[in-house]
């Protein structure tokens, strides 16, 4: 196959959806020569700010002088941002070569019990079997979908995250915080230190309780404002703004930190990356460097992450798709001095529009409903029925691109005009498309 033909059957794979398991993924793995065993491994996962933390252990790793390999999930401009060794994607031609190995696979396992495998699965062998092959150092690899039924929780890490816990995927991990707890806490391993910012207090139950069970040291982040320690409970704090701050570990301090993510709960999601890297280097001998961490810290963005289009007017792209990543999201931008706020907004099925709408549009002087080119997108009209018991200006325009650029064409330059509601939408909003030149 070549680039084109690798996309085209892999794509071919949605049709089978999401299907929650670990065996079929094994099988498939062990055909491949098991490269996931071949793994030093750092397992991220959470309702909010994995992909950011995942981001941010590779970038210190890498800091270090290692050859480290970064799997993420979703991509958002180009799926080969999925699979990447050093911060590079991985080159189309090897995607290709990857995806023609797998395939006879995928389908000897069709005509068995164990049945087809998704187009997520593929993705991730392709991953592990490019880091194996790559010969990489340390991976960063971060869940897709909750985490004990998820295809990446057939890695034996050497560290986990668990970001936090929010109400996301109620239809397929449960409806209440205490239930996503409990499969987001599927990764942790018995004497594998486990590093968490979960705060509502049913989820950091859960949590607490499968550690001690299987062995895990526990290491919580703490918030400012965030429920208390326990008694002997081993503890990282985070202080400052988003100008400085440090974080403060049991083994060290580390101070004077920046970031290249704009948000301020990108230094929650620091502390957790710190930790997880802490807990790594101490199983694999290897010191942890101030200076390396500060520059990784830096250095580090993704793509649709308060991802900055222009200036003026100021354009940001965020993927945040629901109700905790969206209350976050209001809380940033309600602190930037902007005359308007103008938001193009579009979700997909399976994420609660009500609690992303009712954080986002309040802030908005008008709200540009919109549908992505997914198959399991909302429809336009749901999402402009919600804006409008928030905000009295609603226009519904589709696609994507098509509400952004009248969006941006509405704008003064002192507004904001903010694309959000998930990363398929901000993934059918290329800048390079948005705009005729790069940010200002």
């Amino acid at each position: 196959m070549d680039y084109a033909q690798a996309l085209a059957y892999m794509q071919g794979l949605r049709r089978f959806g999401i299907k929650l398991g670990n065996d079929r993924f094994r099988a498939l793995l062990e055909r491949l020569g098991d490269p996931h065993l071949r793994l030093r491994a750092v397992h991220v996962a959470g309702t909010k700010g994995k992909g950011s933390t995942t981001a941010l252990v590779a970038a210190i790793l890498r800091a270090h002088g290692w050859r480290v390999g970064g799997y993420y999930s979703p991509y958002v401009y180009d799926v080969r941002e999925r699979v990447q060794v050093d911060g590079e994607m991985i080159a189309p031609e090897e995607f290709a070569r990857l995806v023609t190995r797998i395939a006879p696979h995928i389908e000897a396992l069709a005509a068995t019990d164990q049945g087809s495998s998704t187009e997520f699965e593929l993705k991730t062998a392709a991953g592990f079997l490019h880091f194996a092959e790559a010969g990489v150092d340390f991976a960063a690899v971060e869940v897709g979908l909750g985490g004990r039924l998820d295809a990446t929780n057939v890695l034996q890490p050497l560290s986990t995250v668990i970001t936090n816990i929010g109400l996301d995927h109620t239809h397929i991990l449960g409806d209440t915080h205490a239930k996503i707890a409990w499969e987001k806490a599927g990764i942790v391993k018995p004497g594998v230190p486990l590093v968490t910012a979960a705060e509502e207090p049913s989820a950091l139950e859960v949590i607490r309780a499968v550690a001690a069970e299987r062995g895990a040291p526990l290491t919580r982040v703490l918030a400012p404002g965030g429920p208390p320690p326990l008694p002997g409970e081993c503890t990282v704090e985070v202080c400052g703004d988003e100008h400085a701050f440090a974080v403060c570990t049991p083994r060290r301090s580390y101070r004077d930190l920046r970031l290249g993510m704009l948000g301020g709960w990108q230094r929650i999601n620091a502390g957790c990356a710190i930790a997880a890297v802490e807990d790594l280097a101490a199983s694999a001998g290897f010191p942890v460097r101030e200076e390396a961490v500060r520059q990784a810290l830096a250095r580090t963005a993704l793509p649709g992450r308060m991802e900055v289009a222009c200036r003026r007017p100021l354009v940001i792209l965020d993927g945040a798709h629901n109700a905790m990543a969206a209350e976050a999201l209001a809380a940033e931008i309600a602190r930037f001095p902007v005359r308007r706020l103008l938001l193009v907004l579009g979700m997909v099925a399976g994420h609660d529009p009500e609690g992303v709408v009712q954080a986002l549009a309040p802030l908005a002087s008008r709200v540009y409903a919109t549908q992505p080119a997914w198959r399991r997108a909302l429809p336009v009209e749901r999402i402009a029925q919600c804006a409008r018991r928030w905000c009295p200006e609603v226009r519904s325009m589709a696609p994507p691109l098509e509400a952004a650029r009248q969006a941006l064409a509405d704008a003064h330059p002192e507004d904001l005009v903010l694309i959000t509601g998930s990363f398929y939408v901000v993934g059918d909003v290329p800048p390079s498309a948005l705009l005729p030149l790069p940010v200002a």
